[in-house]
């Protein structure tokens, strides 16, 4: 007998929503770190890392079905749209791919961030 409880179904689609932006935003901090002007790069490798923790939290907060997790989904639509805003600025595919990611997450945040526990 399965004794795994999962979180509850309406967190999964933003539980993958913030793997997948965790993932693009770590690929693309790590790609523009290796840009020949890394200084032109730093806040996007700023945003990136920002991102990317916020979303690890509010993972583990759906994942726990805390009463703060939708506080924490509103803060990480914030920083996921601030991230989205500035990958969108560089023509580099990692910044692109993450911009799409982060704004994929940033909407999926605000939807869980209107709910109430």
């Amino acid at each position: 007998m399965n004794t795994t409880t999962l979180p509850a179904i309406d967190y999964k689609a933003c539980m993958d929503a913030c793997q997948a932006c965790v993932i693009a935003c770590d690929t693309c901090a790590a790609a523009c770190l290796k840009e020949t002007d890394v200084r032109m790069m730093a806040a996007c490798i700023a945003q990136d890392l920002e991102c990317a923790r916020i979303c690890e939290l509010a993972v583990a907060a759906m994942a726990r079905q805390s009463p703060h997790a939708p506080a924490i989904c509103r803060l990480c639509a914030q920083i996921c749209q601030a991230c989205a805003d500035e990958c969108s600025k560089h023509s580099h595919d990692h910044c692109q791919t993450c911009a799409a990611a982060c704004q994929q997450c940033a909407m999926s945040c605000n939807l869980m961030g209107m709910q109430s526990h």
